[in-house]
């Protein structure tokens, strides 16, 4: 009866491990399954062993599960809350008074030092400066554009394919300063350029808003 049922153990596909002190199934391979099926355990006792070493050894080299990102946070807020119920946030230096803005400790050094020095000698950086040309031009051109659609409403094609000719040509200069803005300005700060016809739209939404 002993060997009935250690016969009928060694011949399931599943094999019993243990790893880390916690009993858990484990499936062998089909080859081994296979073969347990067709070949007598009796017959062939050191496959029936060698299944199992590769069963718990295989569970002894399962690699641990990684922890989710939910449970990392969770732990950092639980030191963090641990920390303020503890009084370490308090009595930090600098409490109560102004931040020193004079520095930026996440710009580049180089570009921190230059800065500081256009600022004490009372100059702005060159994308700055660029930046309210750019700026200026764009309402500028933009009025221009609003006093020259009178013509188009009013008939006047001659004078409006003049007018909007001649509004095309700031339109492609005003953009090649934004192109040579967007070279030179830091990160996240670039400026989009003008579409003739997304202005044209822009300006008979805002006329039709009136």
């Amino acid at each position: 009866m002993a060997t009935r049922a250690a016969g009928a153990a060694a011949s399931s596909p599943l094999i019993g491990t243990v790893g880390r002190g916690v009993s858990k199934p484990r499936w062998a391979s089909s080859s081994s399954a296979s073969n347990s099926s067709t070949t007598s355990p009796g017959n062939n006792p050191d496959k029936k062993i060698t299944d199992r070493l590769s069963g718990v050894i295989d569970a002894v080299n399962d690699p641990p599960i990684g922890e989710s990102e939910t449970d990392i946070t969770n732990i950092v807020e639980q030191r963090i809350w641990h920390s303020m119920e503890e009084g370490q946030f308090e009595n930090l230096p600098g409490k109560g008074k102004p931040l020193d803005l004079r520095t930026n400790p996440h710009a580049d050094p180089a570009e921190d030092t230059l800065y500081r020095i256009l600022s004490r000698n009372k100059c702005l950086p060159e994308w700055v400066e660029l930046n309210k040309e750019i700026r200026s031009n764009i309402a500028e051109w933009r009025s221009a554009l609003h006093r020259a659609t009178v013509y188009r409403k009013g008939g006047n094609n001659s004078k409006w394919i003049e007018c909007s000719e001649a509004l095309k040509v700031q339109l492609r200069s005003i953009n090649n300063k934004v192109f040579r803005y967007n070279l030179i300005v830091p990160f996240g700060r670039q400026m989009f350029g003008l579409k003739w016809e997304k202005e044209l739209d822009r300006l008979n939404e805002k006329k039709a808003d009136c």
